[in-house]
């Protein structure tokens, strides 16, 4: 059997369908949907088999999406996203208000409390964190913590939920989770079980997955998307000029459904990103992300990774709504990330 074949089936958990929801959960999203002026039954299932199960989601849609994607007249999406949008206040609202709302942000534990602090307190949901730099600074190995730190309470730096891994270049390896759960006090058998990994091997799987995510959701309990990388398989599949506008609509595009259930669902999403060279750069960076200004205006926080001494790796603020512009070092572990100069006994005794 081909490796395509084969990996259908390794990808199948994936593609769950609304069926696979508990009968409390089809019927919690029945009435809440119905609850709309227009919706009834027969539409609410439209919307429930397309993972629209909540207010949230729908608030945050275009109606075009959720007119393509549900069957329904123009009208209709336009009316039921109306109405989702002002049920969740989406309408103006005060600076005040939005600071009260704010509060519900959570955060993530990247397990070294310098990067921690560089990020406001961790990686912080409804947001999407970029994580940049040529090969070997540590993103794969940050988004392997993440994915261990997120099942934690979150009196210790998690979510206490799920993962869902996007791996876009076949660099996750299951074996680098065991010794980071066994750090954090997690039997690393329940904390394998606890990320969900999606093997995608072309941009059209890769945006296919974001969008059946909807339906996983609520269903597993996924408090963090990671897409390791983000731009791989859009940098192989549309070569030259020609094919960068092309490109650069379909990042928009992935970028913002990855927006939308950040916000939607109160959940982190990371992502990591290649580097270019600069050849004609005499001044300033000589390296840049991939993905132009689409990716750069559309990430909510972009930490730039460069490589130190040794396990040492130094992350650096390069943009964000309100972190201010600096930077700090931390390093490469056995056991995940961890602060520079954190005394190695821990480390150790877990490798013993």
């Amino acid at each position: 059997m081909s490796s395509r074949g084969s990996q259908k089936r390794k990808t199948e958990p994936v593609e769950s369908s609304p069926k696979e929801q508990t009968p409390e959960q089809q019927d919690d999203a029945m009435k809440i949907l119905t609850s709309l002026a227009g919706v009834g039954k027969a539409t609410a299932q439209k919307l429930i088999s397309q993972g629209y199960t909540n207010l949230e989601i729908i608030a945050v849609t275009p109606p075009k999406i959720l007119e393509v994607e549900c069957q329904l007249s123009p009208a209709l999406a336009e009316k039921i996203v109306q109405q989702a949008r002002e049920h969740v206040g989406l309408d103006f609202i005060s600076a005040r208000d939005m600071l009260q709302i704010r509060k519900n942000v959570k955060r993530l534990t990247t397990g070294s409390k310098a990067l921690d602090d560089l990020l406001g307190g961790g990686i912080e949901t409804q947001a999407i964190t970029e994580f940049y730099g040529e090969y070997r600074v540590g993103k794969t190995q940050i988004c392997f913590t993440l994915a261990t730190t997120v099942q934690l309470p979150e009196e210790k730096g998690g979510l206490n939920g799920k993962c869902l891994f996007i791996d876009t270049e076949g660099t996750f390896r299951p074996e680098r989770i065991i010794p980071i759960a066994q750090r954090f006090g997690l039997d690393p058998d329940d904390a394998l079980s606890r990320i969900i990994v999606a093997r995608v091997f072309s941009t059209s799987q890769q945006m296919e997955v974001a969008k059946i995510a909807r339906k996983l959701i609520k269903k597993e309990n996924i408090r963090l998307i990671i897409v390791d990388s983000l731009t791989a398989l859009f940098r192989s599949e549309y070569v030259g000029i020609d094919q960068l506008a092309i490109r650069q609509q379909q990042l928009n595009v992935h970028i913002h459904d990855l927006a939308r259930l950040a916000w939607a669902f109160n959940l982190a999403v990371v992502v990591t990103n290649q580097v270019m060279a600069n050849p004609g750069a005499f001044f300033g960076p000589q390296m840049s992300a991939i993905g132009g200004h689409i990716v750069a205006h559309h990430v909510t926080h972009r930490l730039h990774l460069r490589k130190a001494k040794g396990d040492k790796r130094i992350a650096r603020v390069e943009d964000s709504p309100y972190l201010p512009e600096s930077e700090v070092v931390f390093r490469i572990a056995y056991d995940g990330i961890r602060d520079a100069e954190e005394d190695l006994e821990e480390e150790t005794s877990t490798q013993e």
